[in-house]
């Protein structure tokens, strides 16, 4: 008899919680993705921030399973990103603009479900943006926009391009749950 390999899991869910719409209580996301099997689940913000634990399985069928739960559980979907810890820590380790984490808040993450998901947007890369700079590799992208997200020319771009394939958090959220996800 094997046993199965435990690891750790984030999710990361987009558009919720944002204005009136797509409403789910932290509290509920936890026990929805407990209910699904999972262990230890802890949430950061209110953002659909999820770290827990579970048996290893592809990323595309954990995301698939958490959003047929919050489709049946709720009145709305929402599109879920997974990562391991470990493909966290490589985002991490990947970031082309190490010298820019300073100011978290200017620094984003995008997260895909695929590469192919960025596809459109490396061709952003080549463009000129009065300073505002993005790199992708891999599953993710990297936007480092000095006005901030709000006025940022490249953001918008980056969201046509893109679409609800992604989901972005500031490099502060990013460390949070790399904390989260090794406690």
């Amino acid at each position: 008899m094997s046993k199965k390999t435990i690891i750790t899991y984030v999710a990361l869910l987009r558009g919720i919680n944002v204005g009136k719409a797509k409403r789910i209580a932290m509290a509920d996301l936890r026990a929805l993705v407990e209910g699904l099997g999972f262990t230890d689940a802890r949430t950061i913000l209110n953002s659909g921030n999820i770290v827990f634990r579970g048996a290893a399985a592809k990323n595309e069928t954990v995301a698939a399973r958490i959003c047929e739960a919050i489709a049946d559980s709720h009145t709305f979907t929402a599109n879920v990103v997974v990562l391991t810890r470990s493909d966290l820590e490589s985002v991490i380790e990947s970031n082309p603009f190490p010298h820019q984490t300073l100011d978290h808040s200017r620094l984003l993450v995008a997260f895909a479900p695929s590469p192919d998901d960025l596809r459109r947007a490396e061709e952003l890369s080549e463009g000129s943006w009065n300073g505002e700079e993005i790199a992708v590799r891999g599953r993710a992208a990297y936007l480092w926009l000095p006005p901030g997200v709000a006025d940022s020319v490249l953001a918008k771009e980056f969201g046509k391009v893109t679409r609800d394939a992604v989901t972005a958090r500031n490099w502060a959220t990013v460390l949070k749950l790399q904390a989260l996800a090794g406690s």
